[in-house]
């Protein structure tokens, strides 16, 4: 009796439990959730773009950068920056210092032993290599603006709205910051 008892409670117990491994996505793709950004890769991008244009952030990282980490943990893990960057953004990780060739817009961009990093990292940002950098971009890949240094998520949020907005094509940034009240925490 007791024997069936304990292959009765057994049993319930493992059908309680939900399935760990059958509703996994295919490695390479993303959760549709707002719970993490949408990171894409550069060819992902330029297909998106294609259907629907959208502005694009860049995370220009390296493996070895502390801050970049630090980032990745406390602001892209914020759920307003998650929310506003997967709405308003398509959000790209670089790996600057990467070895494999970048093919953007059909140039393809190898790596530079000179700055330690890819080509395409070093033309974005002027040759002024700096991790993390934010890298923000027009719908059609135009005008890269990059803003070195860790961002917090109120520093975030002021810069993916100035962008995000459309407010840099109207107004000073300096007008801007000097206006603007943080809602996010």
């Amino acid at each position: 009796m007791k024997q069936i008892f304990f292959l009765v409670l057994a049993a319930a117990l493992i059908l309680s439990i939900p399935p760990a491994f059958g509703d996994k996505k295919p490695k390479g793709q993303q959760a549709t959730t707002d719970t993490t950004i949408q990171w894409l890769t550069l060819d992902e991008v330029q297909a998106a773009m294609k259907r629907q244009p959208k502005k694009v952030y860049i995370d220009m990282y390296t493996d070895w950068c502390g801050w970049c980490k630090v980032m990745d943990r406390k602001t892209f893990s914020n759920k307003h920056v998650i929310s506003y960057m997967n709405e308003h953004f398509y959000a790209v990780k670089l790996n600057a210092e990467q070895r494999d060739s970048i093919r953007f817009l059909g140039k393809m961009y190898g790596f530079s032993p000179e700055h330690r990093a890819n080509q395409f990292a070093v033309e974005l940002v002027g040759g002024r290599m700096s991790y993390p950098t934010s890298i923000f971009m027009e719908e059609n890949f135009q005008n890269p603006q990059p803003v070195p240094g860790y961002l917090d998520v109120t520093q975030m949020e002021m810069i993916l709205k100035y962008f995000g907005g459309n407010l840099h094509r109207s107004q000073p940034f300096d007008a801007y910051q000097q206006a603007f009240q943080a809602t996010w925490q």
